[in-house]
C-alpha cells in the first residue's frame, strides 16, 4: 500500500475508483516511441485504451498488430489488440469518452533552440472541446520547467472545470531508455506531480497501474525540473569525458584505461565514456530547455553551455582526427574511402535521431571523403546536407577498400575480430580497442 498524497472526494474518488477496477477508459495521444509502450501497458494491465496519432499509418498498424518501434513487439501490439482493448484513431473527437489521456507528443527544439511546444498547445485546445468532470491529464512529453502549470494548464481551465475538483493534471516524465532490457517501463520508477494535491494523487494511482513504483513530488514543475536534471547531468559529465579525451591525446595516454582504471573506486566516482558526440531523443534536446527557461529568468546556466560546447564540438574533433590519422600515411581525405561502423546514437538500437555519426558523415562528405556505413540496425541514412546514404555489409574486401574505418557506434552485432584483422587504418571513437595492432587510433 502507498500512503495517500490527500484523500480524495467527489469526482476524485469516483475517477480512482474506476482506475482501480480498470473500467476508466485511457488514451494515450502521439504513439511513438513512448506512447506506444505506455499504451501497450495500460492494455496489458486490463484497461480500454484509444491510442490518438495524426499518422494515419501508424493507426493502421496498430489495429492489425504491427508495431513499428523497435523495442515492442509486434506480438505486443497484437495481444493488446484482443477484445479491441487497444483500438487507434486519428482525431481527438472522442476524447469526452477517456478518463485518462496521457499526452507524449513531439516537443522539439525551434531553429534558435528554444522549445517548441505547439504540439502540446494543439493537444489541449483539442481536449477543450469535449472535456467534462472527472478526467485526468498526464503530460509525459519533455519540456522546460513550467510548462505544465503556464502552458497546458491556462488551457484546459477555459473550459470553466474546477483544476482538483473536476478535472486533474499533472506531469510524469518518460524514463523509456530504448534498447534496455533490464529497465523496462514497468519497472523503472515513474516520479509525477500534480498541478495540486488531488491531482498528483489520481495521477499518481493511475501509474501504478502500469509501473511498480512511483515517486510523487510536490508539484509538476518540480517533476519536470527532474527530468531536465537526470539528462542535464548526463550531457555534462559526458562532455567532461571529451575534454577529458583530448587531455589524454594530448598526455600520450589511453582515455579507456584512465576511465576503466578510476571506476575501479568503489566510491566518489561515476564512469562516463567520451565518444564522437551525443545522440538520441534526449540529452542533446532536454538540457536546452532548462537553458532556455533559465535565459528567460536572467540566469546563466554555465556548466550546460560549457558541455553543450564541448559536445557539439566533437564531430570536428573527430573528423580532425581522421585527417591527422590519414596525414600520417600520406593521404589526403578528399578522395578517400572512409567507411563509418555504426550510425544509430547508441549501440543495439535503430534510432539514429541526432545521431554524432550523421555530424561527422556530413563532415568528411564536405572535405571530399567517400563516405560508406555499415550498421545491422539502420537500413538508410539522410545527413543534413542531404546526401542519401544505404548501408553496405560488413565484409573483408570493404574493409580492405577503405583507407580509414571511423567506428562511431558500438553494436554488439559487428564482427569486430573481422575489422581488427582487416581493416587498413581505424579512429576508435568507442572505445572498442584493438589490442595495441598498428594502425588502430582513439580519440
Amino acid at each position: 500500500m502507498i500512503a495517500p498524497v490527500v484523500e480524495l472526494t467527489g469526482e476524485g474518488r469516483r475517477l480512482v475508483e474506476r482506475i482501480g477496477d480498470r473500467s476508466a477508459r485511457i488514451g494515450i495521444v502521439g504513439l511513438g516511441y513512448v506512447g506506444l509502450p505506455t499504451a501497450v501497458a495500460y492494455a496489458d494491465a486490463g484497461f480500454t485504451v484509444v491510442g490518438i496519432d495524426t499518422n494515419a499509418e501508424r493507426c493502421a498498424a496498430i489495429m492489425a498488430g504491427e508495431s513499428y518501434i523497435e523495442d515492442v513487439p509486434s506480438s505486443d501490439v497484437a495481444r493488446a489488440r484482443l477484445d479491441d482493448r487497444l483500438t487507434a484513431v486519428t482525431s481527438l473527437a472522442a476524447a469526452g469518452d477517456l478518463d485518462v489521456v496521457d499526452i507524449c507528443v513531439h516537443t522539439p527544439l525551434g531553429d534558435t533552440r528554444e522549445p517548441d511546444t505547439s504540439a502540446i498547445e494543439a493537444v489541449g485546445e483539442a481536449l477543450i472541446a469535449c472535456q467534462r468532470p472527472g478526467q485526468l491529464i498526464v503530460l509525459t512529453s519533455t519540456s522546460y520547467p513550467g510548462t505544465t502549470e503556464d502552458v497546458l494548464r491556462p488551457i484546459l481551465e477555459r473550459s470553466g472545470l474546477v483544476m482538483g475538483v473536476d478535472i486533474f493534471l499533472a506531469f510524469a516524465p518518460e524514463r523509456i531508455d530504448p534498447g534496455n532490457k533490464r529497465f523496462t517501463l514497468r519497472t523503472t520508477p515513474k516520479v509525477v506531480g500534480g498541478v495540486d494535491d488531488a491531482s498528483t494523487e489520481v495521477a499518481q494511482r493511475a501509474l501504478l497501474t502500469i509501473v511498480d513504483v512511483v515517486t510523487p513530488v510536490r508539484d509538476a514543475t518540480t517533476a519536470e525540473m527532474v527530468k531536465v536534471l537526470e539528462n542535464t547531468f548526463r550531457m555534462i559529465n559526458i562532455g567532461f569525458a571529451n575534454e577529458v579525451a583530448q587531455m589524454c591525446r594530448r598526455l600520450g595516454v589511453d582515455v579507456w584505461e584512465v576511465i576503466e582504471s578510476a571506476a575501479t573506486k568503489p566510491y566518489g566516482f561515476m564512469p562516463f565514456y567520451p565518444g564522437p558526440g551525443v545522440g538520441g531523443h534526449c540529452i542533446p534536446v532536454d538540457p536546452s530547455y532548462l537553458q532556455w527557461k533559465m535565459r528567460n529568468l536572467d540566469f546563466r546556466t554555465r556548466f550546460i553551455d560549457l558541455g553543450n560546447e564541448v559536445n557539439r564540438g566533437m564531430p570536428d574533433y573527430v573528423v580532425q582526427r581522421a585527417d591527422d590519422v590519414l596525414n600520417d600515411i600520406g593521404r589526403s581525405m578528399r578522395g578517400s574511402r572512409i567507411l563509418l561502423v555504426g550510425v544509430a546514437y547508441k549501440p543495439n538500437i535503430g534510432d539514429a535521431r541526432e545521431s554524432p555519426a550523421i555530424e561527422v558523415a556530413d563532415r568528411l562528405l564536405s572535405r571530399g571523403a567517400l563516405v560508406r556505413y555499415v550498421d545491422p540496425h539502420v537500413e538508410s541514412l539522410s545527413t543534413h546536407g542531404g546526401v542519401s546514404l544505404r548501408a553496405v555489409e560488413l565484409t573483408a574486401a570493404e574493409l580492405e577498400a577503405s583507407e580509414l574505418v571511423v567506428i562511431t557506434t558500438a553494436h554488439d552485432a559487428i564482427d569486430w575480430a573481422l575489422i581488427r584483422e582487416r581493416a587498413p587504418l581505424v579512429l576508435d571513437t568507442r572505445g572498442v580497442r584493438g589490442q595495441g595492432r598498428a594502425g588502430w587510433h582513439t580519440l
